[in-house]
């Protein structure tokens, strides 16, 4: 599992093709929403969860898929980007680990995300 309470997680920048390596975990009603690459790793939002991707080795053949489901969620924070400042964060409280953070790079439209995280809390 990756460590999300040593470090904030990386910055990720949008890249729908991402979601490809996790489609094999997918569920039958489950369907992708966003998904954000750094270099290797990744972050893949769908309408049930977050999946976090942290590929590992030289090759990049082995890797975690950390996943992090809405419903465990107890609370989340977002913080858009500004005018100057295009980075934008995602705060989220889960009842069994604690706080998880992802820093996006460049324009990420947050909405959308906060949406979904709100549907499955409200």
């Amino acid at each position: 599992m990756i460590d999300f309470e040593n470090k904030g997680f990386f910055k990720l920048k949008q890249d729908i093709d991402y979601a490809e390596k996790v489609t094999d975990l997918l569920l039958e009603d489950e369907q992708i929403v966003d998904s954000y690459k750094t270099m290797r790793d990744g972050v893949v939002f769908t309408t049930k969860r977050i999946i976090a991707v942290n590929v590992q080795g030289i090759t990049g053949s082995k890797k975690d898929f950390t996943s992090l489901p809405y419903k465990n969620i107890v609370a989340y924070s977002i913080e858009t980007s500004g005018t100057f400042d295009l980075d934008s964060e995602l705060e989220i409280y889960f009842s069994a680990i604690g706080k998880v953070r992802f820093e996006f790079s460049g324009k990420t439209s947050m909405l959308e995300v906060s949406k979904i995280i709100s549907s499955h809390l409200l």
